[in-house]
């Protein structure tokens, strides 16, 4: 019997745990490192608990069996022992992720992949000083990454592209859906989407042309709904007769227009927010933000075990 394949999982927070369920229900062993020993004391529960309720929506076969899988390494050394993947999950912040990459390249097996969970920082800010910079990457996930299987997968100018083919291969195989950004760019290619529906967004509100709950409505009960299955491309080809080049014809010059004012980054400061708050109400306080993410989660979860229904049929 071949043996299991294991992956690194450093830092245990919300994220790591979610790839550790992810790689655990796809049946590899998955260790979970974090310099807090109460964060990893936490960890085995929370997974379990997390696969349970995978199952519960008919997302995960066997959830003991997965969080058996999953264990806590008190050091970096324990946790790459036999990986063949690792999964950097630490602070947003370039030093950091700097010195971790630089203490994985020197314990992991040369051949051994280094990701990052990172969601704006190019690999290229971390990994130029690496003797093993060719085998890391950063594989971008949405959160919760156990419930949007969405992976941004993007190399330096000097990752290999070996790793990107291995990685791909590897997050396909567990589940996710990975996609390849083919040049370096601050925010990949999700977050820059979604920078550009906020910025509008935040433009629209801010000017009094709605309310930010109407705006809501109408990502929800508006455009959500078709981009849960579809994205833009594959929406506006179905949106006009003659496809994609037909679209553009018809509302091109419309599009333009607002493209050649886009908003300025004034929509992010300090006074266009407190208008935006002003109309949107008292900031939930940590409890109330655990309840409504929990039940995202569920939604989420009901929503994937649709397309996993649909899929298979």
């Amino acid at each position: 019997m071949a043996e299991t394949r294991k992956v690194a999982i450093v830092g245990a927070g919300l994220i790591g745990r979610a790839w550790a369920m992810i790689f655990a229900r796809a049946g590899w062993r998955a260790a979970l490192h974090d310099p807090s020993p109460t964060a990893l004391e936490a960890a085995p529960g929370l997974c379990l608990a997390g696969l349970q309720e995978l199952a519960r929506h008919g997302l995960c076969d066997d959830p003991e069996a997965a969080a058996g899988r999953i264990s806590v390494a008190h050091s970096l050394t324990e946790a790459l022992a036999g990986a063949e993947f690792v999964q950097e999950n630490g602070p947003e912040d370039a030093a950091t992720k700097r010195a971790i990459f630089a203490e994985l390249d020197f314990l992991a097996a040369p051949d051994c992949i280094l990701a990052s969970s990172t969601s704006a920082i190019p690999a290229s800010v971390f990994t130029e000083g690496l003797a093993g910079r060719a085998r890391c990457l950063v594989a971008h996930p949405v959160n919760p990454p156990h419930l949007v299987p969405v992976v941004e997968l993007s190399g330096a100018p000097w990752t290999a592209p070996e790793t990107i083919a291995r990685a791909r291969k590897i997050f396909t195989g567990i589940g996710q859906a990975p996609i390849t950004v083919k040049r370096e760019i601050e925010g990949f290619v999700l977050n820059r989407l979604q920078g550009a529906l906020l910025a509008e967004a935040f433009r629209l509100v801010q000017e009094g042309y709605v309310s930010p709950q109407d705006l809501d409505t109408t990502v929800a009960e508006g455009l959500g709904l078709r981009w849960s299955f579809l994205g833009p491309f594959a929406t506006i080809e179905l949106n006009a007769p003659g496809g994609i080049p037909d679209y553009c014809a018809r509302y091109g010059p419309f599009y333009g227009r607002i493209a050649a004012a886009p908003p300025g980054s004034e929509v992010f400061g300090a006074a266009g927010i407190a208008g935006i708050m002003e109309q949107w109400g008292e900031t939930p306080d940590r409890a109330e933000i655990a309840t409504r993410s929990a039940r995202r989660d569920a939604r989420l979860a009901a929503l994937a075990a649709h397309k996993k229904e649909v899929g298979e049929a």
